[in-house]
Formats: C-alpha cells, structure tokens, sequence
C-alpha cells in the first residue's frame, strides 16, 4: 500500500502541483495589488482582480507555528512518529502548511528560518517540504 499523494482535478491546482514536479515552489500573485496567495483561485481575495500569474517563490520563510504529530492517523505514517506539521510564512507573505525535514524536534522555535525541499513521491510528483535554512 502507498501512501496518498495529491491527485489535483482542478485547473489551478495543477498548474501549482506542475511547477513542484519540476522543483519550483510557485504561487500566484494578482497583477490588480501585487498580493502573493496561497492556495491558487482565480479571484483576489483583497482586490477582487481576476488578473494574476505564477512567481516563484523564494521558497525561504519562517516557522509561523507547528503541531507535532505523536499517533499516527493511518498505518501508513506509523513510522515516522512523531513528525511536525509547521505552518511557515515565507518572505512573499504566503503562509502555507507543510511536513518539516532534517530538524530535531527539540529545535523547533517560532520564526527558525526555513527553506523549500523537494522530494520526489512519482515520476510526474515532487512534495513541498521545508528544513532548517543553512
């Protein structure tokens, strides 16, 4: 058994899930008040401009929050408690939920500077993930 992995439907989820598969952390920003946003739609939520495009992100950010995980919710992850779940603003303004890598939980702290990893989960899928900025 495998684990779930992100099968997008709609239009502008793929466009987001497209652009991970080749490693870049993008999101969209309205060309009506430059707002960054995450998750894609179509309308901004401060302009209500239906005109924006894909910016990749810088990918770094700061660990706005986080909730550590200690049972596991599917057999699939029983291996891997516990692991942190950090919610991470990044330099654009966008916050967005995420696993974290290659950090001790005991180093967990608000604001620990962060930055985008890939990993590969399918040929055509790579996840988002973030780890201590180097």
């Amino acid at each position: 058994m495998m684990k779930a992995i992100p099968e997008p439907v709609e239009a502008l989820n793929k466009q987001y899930w497209r652009r991970c598969a080749e490693e870049k952390l993008c999101f969209q920003r309205c060309r009506g008040c430059g707002v960054w946003r995450h998750i894609p739609r179509a309308m901004c939520a401060r302009c209500a401009s239906m005109e924006w495009e894909w910016v990749q992100s810088t990918g770094r950010g700061k660990i706005f929050s986080w909730t550590v995980t200690h049972a596991p919710l599917h057999p699939l992850f029983a291996a891997e408690v516990p692991y942190a779940l950090v919610l991470v603003e990044l330099e654009e303004g966008v916050r967005m939920i995420s696993g974290l890598r290659h950090c001790k939980l005991a180093n967990l702290r608000l604001e620990l500077p962060v930055e985008v990893v890939f990993e590969r989960v399918a040929e055509d899928l790579a996840m988002p993930f973030f780890q201590p900025s180097v």
